[in-house]
């Protein structure tokens, strides 16, 4: 499963509204639900962030094994 608590840590790090990054990228709300509850955004909107945040994508996100797969 990929996880985007990264992501919403570095937000909280810089006091960056979520608002503010929707102006700043020009990705979508709906597109930010997606990235609060861990569903699948393209890598144009994490190239997107990235470029915003002057971040690497490592940044934004994580891997977390599935238990199953063990």
């Amino acid at each position: 499963m990929i996880s985007y608590k990264p992501f919403q840590k570095l937000l909280i790090d810089r006091e960056i509204k979520k608002q503010d990054l929707l102006k700043m990228t020009g990705i979508s709300s709906a597109t930010m639900a997606k990235l609060n509850t861990n569903e699948y955004v393209s890598l144009e909107v994490i190239d997107k962030l990235c470029t915003a945040l002057g971040c690497q994508p490592g940044n934004l996100l994580e891997h977390i094994a599935d238990s199953k797969l063990s």
